[in-house]
């Protein structure tokens, strides 16, 4: 069974944290997967001041159809890593688009009613498989779940060319994390789960 919405496909991303937690590979590995299946893909990371203990970001866009530009203003999908990225982001996410927070890092409540609201406790998860590192697998592994935007078994693949063969536990914890993201997307409510 797909998990892909029907609908306005969803291919505007933005990912934003703390250095250290891992935004810009998220970044990489689902504009990776776009590639893979053959999709026009854009990754646009931003550097600058914020990143010493503010948030770092990047833009994704992963499309059937040819990108027209790589920056954008409203995403249809934002990613909060921390409580930083949530205040400067929550406005951004476009009417009936999607927030996804990591709320093990953030201690308020979200503001907007006309978006999609996901709350992950992905460095809870993580630190249950052992490894803080892991937390933005969580995360991926949700928002595959809820958008369908590219398979995970891209990602996975993605995954198996950049982890070191010598550590074959570091493919299994990854793999686990993105399982474990899904299966809290799937035990939240489904109403939520309407196409975009």
């Amino acid at each position: 069974m797909s998990n892909k919405p029907k609908g306005k496909k969803v291919n505007s991303i933005l990912l934003a944290g703390f250095g250290g937690q891992g935004v810009l590979s998220m970044g990489q590995f689902l504009a990776y997967a776009g590639m893979l299946e053959g999709k026009e893909v854009s990754w646009v990371p931003s550097y600058g001041p914020e990143m010493r203990g503010g948030t770092a970001n990047c833009l994704v866009t992963i499309s059937d159809e040819e990108i027209d530009s790589p920056v954008f203003d409203y995403p249809d999908v934002v990613v909060a890593m921390n409580r930083p990225s949530l205040d400067r982001f929550e406005n951004k996410v476009c009417c009936g688009g999607i927030l996804i927070t990591n709320s093990s890092m953030i201690d308020r409540p979200v503001q907007r009613g006309d978006i999609r609201l996901y709350e992950i406790p992905a460095n809870e998860i993580a630190n249950s498989l052992g490894n803080i590192k892991v937390a933005n697998m969580v995360i991926i592994g949700a928002l595959l779940e809820i958008t369908g935007v590219v398979e995970v078994d891209s990602v996975v693949e993605c995954l198996q060319k950049v982890l070191p063969a010598s550590k074959p536990h570091l493919l299994v914890i990854n793999k686990r994390a993105l399982e474990m993201g899904a299966e809290l997307v799937s035990s939240q409510d489904k109403k939520q789960r309407v196409a975009v």
